[in-house]
């Protein structure tokens, strides 16, 4: 499960303008047009090539479930390209990101300090910067762990540290046990 990567694809999707297609055919026939055939789309939905004509066709309506959520998840990847676009290079220059979250939180700091972990709820809007950073490292390809230390990082400075007006001997934040996590643009 891609908490992180999820999260932000999420934020992105509210920021669609058209709603994404919901019948199985109509999710179908977008995909094939995006992919000009119906070979490129079976493969990819792991299906028989002759699968995706009934389904163009309607002359199969109710997918099994679990071909229902690949074929879900590959038109939403897809869907509106310059509005995910948009609102990413948005976030990433002047709106910054909203991170709401309950996690176990805590950081390393010099000794005498109260630094154990504690579970807390933040909402938090990042700087653009820390959404240019997660986004970029989304797109090439950053994994669940990379994409948490680097909203730790955002934490850490924006949180804990104020911007620079205190904590300035914090050294690591650690971002553990996540029972929430939700971004928004």
């Amino acid at each position: 499960m891609s908490t992180f990567g999820d999260g932000l694809d999420r934020a992105v999707q509210k920021a669609f303008t058209r709603p994404v297609p919901k019948s199985a055919g109509a999710q179908m026939r977008y995909l094939v047009r995006q992919h000009k055939g119906t070979r490129a789309v079976a493969q990819m939905l792991r299906v028989s090539q002759r699968t995706v004509e009934r389904y163009v066709k309607d002359q199969i309506k109710k997918p099994r479930p679990d071909l229902a959520a690949r074929l879900e998840a590959e038109v939403k990847r897809r869907w509106q390209p310059q509005i995910r676009a948009r609102a990413r290079r948005d976030a990433a220059t002047t709106g910054g990101i909203v991170i709401d979250t309950r996690a176990r939180l805590g950081y390393t700091a010099p000794i005498g300090s109260t630094d154990e972990d504690r579970v807390r709820h933040l909402t938090l809007a990042l700087p653009p910067r820390h959404a240019a950073r997660l986004f970029a490292a989304q797109e090439q390809g950053a994994d669940d762990e990379r994409l948490r230390e680097i909203t730790a990082e955002a934490l850490k400075e924006t949180y804990f540290q104020d911007g620079g007006r205190r904590a300035g001997s914090l050294e690591e934040v650690r971002f553990t046990d996540i029972e929430h996590l939700e971004f928004d643009l």
